[in-house]
């Protein structure tokens, strides 16, 4: 076969698959970028123009009046809170509160110390929050699970809220308050089998939905959780765009984060060395569950 007609033929066998590929070539070419601003007035006009575009992307809730009520305890871990905070915060519409388990509306230190200034308290968070969340801690966390004002806040919320949250050790507080029994949920690696002494079923998942509630597992998980939260509360468009202005694409270093992907020689000790927090909590959770 001559070789003219031979490339011909496998340059036709491959055209389905480039199709997709030479179409977007034709749209980039028949969308040229947008020409940089002259002035700020220009940056202004071009900014107007990408958001009403932004607007016709199909299954997209550009606004909403979702309020958001997020728990502060003394001893929570700050990156539970703030990963979330900044994805619900971003919600055009959003109204997000930070609730303050304590009388006054003083700052709230975390467990590595990191104070967070609450705008509200028990008594005047939102009545019927859209998401009620709870982040989680260590000794913190044990304090919440026991902590009465905090526990018949979150039932009394929680019989109206869309959607019951939590992220990290968040859930074993949800579960000290009744809110678990009978459904799946998570936390992290070193306390999920504790759900199981407050009736929940512990999930080994980075997310975990069981009808109105979602939670978390440990941590850094929070930024996933959230994501998930917005595309219920927005749709997926919207969350991807939210992906994308935190620039949240992942990639570790290096392996690690799970047990099955960390060194056993690093992962035993580690989980060793949580036994006397995690003594404390499952002693919360039983004499939560004996009540």
């Amino acid at each position: 076969m001559p070789l003219e007609r031979r490339a011909l033929l496998h340059a036709l066998a491959a055209a389905p698959a480039l199709a997709p590929f030479l179409a977007l070539e034709r749209a980039m070419a028949a969308t040229p970028p947008p020409k940089a601003p002259a002035t700020l007035d220009d940056a202004r006009i071009q900014a107007a123009e990408a958001h009403h575009k932004f607007m016709e992307v199909p299954n997209l809730r550009m606004h909403g009046g979702e309020t958001v009520s997020m728990l502060l305890y003394p001893g929570f871990t700050a990156l539970d809170l703030v990963g979330p905070h900044y994805f619900f915060a971003s919600m055009m519409g959003s109204k997000v509160e930070l609730v303050t388990n304590q009388p006054t509306l003083a700052p709230v230190a975390s467990d590595l110390g990191l104070a967070i200034q609450p705008t509200a308290t028990l008594n005047t968070a939102f009545a019927r929050p859209t998401v009620l969340f709870v982040p989680g801690g260590s000794l913190g966390t044990v304090a919440a699970m026991e902590h009465e004002p905090t526990l018949d806040y979150l039932v009394e919320r929680a019989a109206d809220a869309r959607l019951i949250t939590s992220v990290c050790t968040g859930s074993l507080v949800l579960g000290a308050a009744g809110l678990l029994k009978g459904r799946k949920a998570t936390s992290h690696w070193v306390a999920r089998d504790i759900l199981a002494e407050l009736g929940a079923t512990p999930v080994d998942a980075r997310i975990v939905r069981d009808g109105p509630v979602i939670t978390g597992a440990g941590v850094s998980a929070g930024l996933d959780f959230a994501l998930a939260v917005v595309e219920e509360l927005r749709g997926r468009p919207y969350a991807q765009a939210l992906m994308l202005q935190a620039e949240y694409a992942p990639a570790p270093p290096f392996p690690g984060g799970t047990e099955a992907t960390t060194d056993p020689a690093i992962a035993g000790p580690m989980e060793g060395m949580f036994a006397p927090l995690i003594f404390q909590t499952r002693a919360a959770a039983r004499r939560r569950a004996a009540r």
